[in-house]
């Protein structure tokens, strides 16, 4: 078997391979945690009103187009 001659330690396979790799994670979770804290934030100005779909399941027939009017609405803009 031959030796490997072509180890590096700042290849992509040593140091900087891992320093790339925990700056990816790292920015993915700061991605996600700024977008988690934006919705948050949309949801506390609009908060979610269930009465379309609470307000009256007395009209909700088994197999209608009109259930529609029942089902989940999004919040006012």
């Amino acid at each position: 078997m031959a030796e490997n001659t072509q180890r590096n330690v700042f290849g992509l396979n040593g140091v900087a391979g891992m320093l790339i790799a925990t700056a990816l994670l790292i920015s993915i979770l700061v991605f996600l945690t700024v977008m988690a804290i934006s919705t948050q934030q949309e949801s506390a100005v609009k908060p979610y009103d269930p009465a379309p779909i609470t307000g009256s399941l007395d009209n909700v027939k088994m197999i209608s187009t009109d259930n529609s009017n029942f089902a989940f609405q999004d919040a006012k803009k």
